[in-house]
């Protein structure tokens, strides 16, 4: 079996402080050892072991590939007329959604495959090795199913979605949506699916009818997660704690006592900067969540109504500018964090036994990501030890 080994790294983000410096565990004049789409060996250069092909990183900076644990991916139709509207003054509101739910399921399978392709591809040039996928654009029994069937052909990490708002033909009858959400449409998606989802939130789903869904998907083997305290304060972060959700999402809005809360358990914060940037909306504070020990991750929430964005690193740098990380942080929370948000131990670092999902930066450093806004740094890109980009 041949092995890569990936010398010559100016820096090497491990995100494990055993192997170098700080939190990202920096290790400077580094090599990467790769066999079996795992890493199989970590240190410094002058040490690395013999390898049947060689890559020289030419002194630049080696992190692990983003994991983009937040993606509304199977959708067709365009936007495009909303974000214009909205640059020009009008307020965003969850509506919005019905709009693409209309075109996706107007689209046909290929349509909806093709466009999930192009977006993951996108991401990947962009140094983003794993992707969650939501449905949520389709609100019927068969428009769920096929969506998630769609999906789950090109990732693990799907999630069961139908809770993203009240489909129209029940706009008069919510109950009897959420009633079709946690019965038929579960029994449909959920051998389709890893999480459950629910947009917690002013026009979507109050806090009894979350509670309902995450309930009814976790009894089918499904693993909460939660759209919380976005657009105002609600009872989303709460209830993701108490249910155990693996992440409460978006967390714009919270109280000293979400923020402890956060702190005190497993769920994890993510924070998706793309949704307030696109909406002009208050940014998460990071720090108050950072400085509490809550675990944070960022996540880019594309979309194509409130944050079209694939680029993890636009991200990063909203964050340090706007949110209040640093750097480190930032590249942690885009990297391990993400993972900790999927319950992964396999992605979001470069240690012994990972899978050899990295990405290479044409800079030196990590920091060059938010340093260089907008810059397309990504120089080459490997998952589970293939080149892919």
């Amino acid at each position: 079996m041949s092995t890569l080994l990936i010398t010559d790294v100016g820096s090497l983000v491990t995100n494990d402080p055993a192997h170098g410096t700080g939190p990202l565990g920096l290790l400077e004049d580094a090599a990467v050892l790769v066999e079996a789409g795992r890493v199989a060996w970590v240190g410094p250069a002058a040490s690395a072991p013999a390898a049947d092909e060689r890559y020289e990183a030419g002194g630049r900076a080696l992190l692990p590939g983003f994991v983009d644990s937040h993606a509304h991916l199977v959708f067709a139709g365009d936007r495009t007329a909303e974000f214009n509207a909205r640059m020009s003054g009008q307020s965003y509101s969850a509506g919005g959604i019905r709009t693409t739910v209309a075109a996706t399921r107007a689209a046909s399978d290929e349509e909806l495959d093709a466009n999930l392709v192009r977006f993951l591809n996108e991401a990947l040039r962009q140094g983003t090795t794993t992707v969650e996928c939501k449905s949520g654009y389709g609100l019927t029994v068969a428009d769920e199913a096929r969506a998630l069937r769609i999906a789950a052909s090109h990732t693990p990490e799907t999630t069961y979605l139908g809770a993203h708002v009240v489909a129209p033909e029940f706009a008069d009858d919510p109950a009897a949506y959420v009633e079709l959400v946690t019965g038929e449409m579960l029994d449909a998606c959920a051998p389709h699916a890893r999480w459950v989802d629910v947009f917690c939130e002013q026009g979507a789903f109050d806090g009894d009818q979350a509670r309902a869904v995450l309930t009814a998907g976790a009894e089918r083997g499904l693993i909460p997660r939660v759209h919380a305290n976005q657009l105002s304060h609600g009872p989303g972060v709460q209830l993701a704690v108490e249910l155990g959700a693996a992440s409460a999402d978006h967390c714009t809005h919270l109280s000293d006592a979400d923020v402890a809360a956060l702190a005190e358990s497993d769920t994890v914060a993510t924070l998706l900067p793309g949704a307030e940037f696109s909406t002009r909306a208050k940014y998460p504070d990071a720090r108050r969540l950072l400085d509490a020990g809550a675990t944070v991750a960022l996540s880019t929430d594309c979309n194509p109504g409130s944050s079209f964005t694939s680029s993890m690193a636009f991200c990063i740098a909203v964050a340090v500018r706007e949110m209040g990380m640093t750097p480190d942080e930032a590249v942690y929370a885009a990297t391990a964090g993400g993972a900790r948000a999927l319950r992964r131990t396999d992605v979001g670092g470069i240690t012994v036994g990972a899978r050899a999902d990295l990405q290479l930066l044409d800079a030196p450093s990590h920091v060059h990501l938010a340093y260089r806004p907008g810059v397309p740094l990504t120089a080459a890109v490997w998952r589970a030890g293939v080149r892919m980009v």
